[in-house]
């Protein structure tokens, strides 16, 4: 099997955008509400909306950008991505590496892995969850409606998975498309009424506010590190896609989108303080409001997307280490070798999403 073929690599960052981008691009939903909602900043507090807002973008652009679509995804291991990825560099390395140094980095994949695996159980119940519970601003009474859709949506999203990574992007790229175009029309014109939140491009603001908080700042960190969920899983999804089209997807369309709205959020909360208790959707005029839940509630559930061909990859990679026992592996695409689908992968990961999401509180 070929590696991808750069006449498709334009094909290839339209794929991406449904399959590897969903999470990351749905992080607009709560990230930055998240963040004020834990410092609570007074009417007025100009550093206690510019700081969240620059952390945010300062998150993206380090560790999205350049840790991981300009560094790590050079880091491959026969065009495949991830911990195990890293792992068998590092056994081809030879002499370079010690035993016991590549014991202990064994074990630290080993642990990493387990956490992407978890969070493959995790954000999926938790995405369409999110999207469904949008039922509720429509209207109260079916609020009882949600676990059932979501879980008669988590089946039909595993279902489709042996139709290959491909067929499913083809279905999902285009309302990505929609979302992201919407991101950054959102962001703009509320940019435009309070111009000030630009100055949360520059990193200073996000320094003084953590330095302002001491050691409460961790906490604040965990916070604005949601706005980043979905980079392990970038980086493990490499195989299904290849380097320049998650770079292309990233700078062309999903960077500037993300960077736009959360400026937006920020120029909106800093014009309106109400706005704090739920900035994204506190940005679409009431006219649109249906219209941006039913999207929002799209772009949610293909944001589980990301985490499910992550967890294919990542098992492969594992079965081919000897970490885990052979396992039918089923190659959907012909001219791609790391577009896979993995059934009893699959059926796990169902069976666990749906527990995750009848049992939140677990």
């Amino acid at each position: 099997m070929s590696e991808h073929k750069s006449t498709n690599n334009w094909s290839l960052a339209l794929l991406a955008l449904g399959v590897v981008f969903g999470d990351i691009g749905t992080s607009p939903l709560y990230a930055l509400r998240e963040c004020l909602a834990h410092t609570n900043p007074a009417p007025g507090d100009f550093a206690g909306v510019v700081g969240p807002v620059s952390l945010i973008f300062w998150s993206l652009t380090l560790m999205a950008m350049i840790k991981y679509l300009l560094m790590l995804t050079r880091a491959t291991s026969q065009g495949e991505g991830g911990m195990f990825a890293l792992l068998s560099l590092l056994r081809g390395g030879g002499g370079a590496v010690g035993p016991r140094s590549l014991l202990i980095a064994m074990l630290m994949a080993l642990f990493g892995a387990a956490l992407l695996y978890g969070d493959g159980m995790i954000t999926p119940a938790i995405s369409v969850l999110s999207a469904v519970e949008g039922l509720k601003e429509l209207n109260a009474s079916f609020g009882t409606y949600v676990v059932p859709i979501s879980c008669a949506i988590l089946v039909g999203l595993f279902l489709v998975q042996r139709h290959g990574t491909e067929r499913i992007g083809v279905a999902f790229g285009p309302i990505m498309i929609l979302w992201f175009l919407f991101l950054g029309v959102m962001g703009c014109l509320h940019i435009g009424k309070s111009p000030e939140i630009l100055q949360a491009l520059m990193p200073q603001y996000g320094i003084q506010y953590l330095i302002s908080h001491g050691l409460h700042g961790i906490i604040i960190m965990g916070m604005v590190l949601l706005a980043v969920t979905g980079c392990e899983a970038l980086y493990a999804d490499i195989g299904h896609f290849g380097r320049l089209p998650l770079q292309r997807a990233w700078f062309i369309m999903v960077y500037p989108a993300l960077t736009l709205n959360y400026l937006g959020q920020g120029a909106l909360v800093l014009a309106d303080p109400k706005a704090i208790e739920h900035p994204f959707y506190r940005m679409v005029p009431d006219a649109l409001l249906v219209p941006t839940i039913l999207l929002a509630t799209a772009a949610t559930i293909i944001a589980s997307q990301a985490m499910i061909t992550g967890v294919f990859s990542l098992t492969q990679q594992a079965v081919q280490l000897g970490f885990l026992p052979r396992l039918k592996i089923v190659h959907t695409n012909p001219d791609v070798r790391g577009q896979l689908y993995m059934p009893q992968v699959n059926f796990i990961l169902l069976v666990a999403c749906i527990a995750g999401g009848r049992f939140p509180s677990l």
